[in-house]
């Protein structure tokens, strides 16, 4: 299985439709979009389908909380594929729910992708560096 990994900063175009990188064309040639937390993700159908599975079985669960996640990924999933030019197109409702207006980011996100607001993203790897930061074991002899 091939992994999405990097960063890489685009813009909507007028049509809603977001440019993948190369890297990820290929891979991402039969995917799904679905809504995720604070942004969207683009799936390969085979991962979209265990994800599905899993989904499926939450809401057999009887647990509702399971069920609503379901709900919520089931109702924001979308088939939506990249054309020629690597394009994809993000349907209206979806790109509202992620606040995704013009700026955008593509996160690779080790078995999907993942499409977020510019500016929301940045907020997130700014968190996300400063738990970096935070977690980093303290450098060999340094005085305590």
């Amino acid at each position: 299985m091939d992994h999405f990994f990097g960063e890489d900063s685009h813009a909507l175009d007028p049509k809603g439709r977001i440019i993948l990188p190369i890297r990820f064309r290929e891979r991402l040639a039969d995917a799904f979009v679905t809504s995720e937390v604070d942004c969207l993700g683009l799936w390969p159908r085979d991962t979209f389908l265990v994800r599905a599975a899993e989904m499926n079985q939450r809401a057999k669960s009887g647990d509702e909380v399971d069920s609503d996640l379901a709900s919520f990924f089931f109702s924001g999933a979308r088939e939506s594929s990249p054309d020629k030019q690597g394009r994809v197109a993000i349907p209206t409702h979806l790109r509202v729910f992620a606040e995704l207006e013009r700026d955008v980011v593509i996160v690779g996100a080790y078995d999907h992708v993942e499409v977020w607001d510019a500016a929301i993203w940045a907020d997130k790897k700014a968190r996300g560096a400063e738990a970096s930061r935070r977690r980093r074991p303290a450098t060999a002899g340094a005085a305590s």
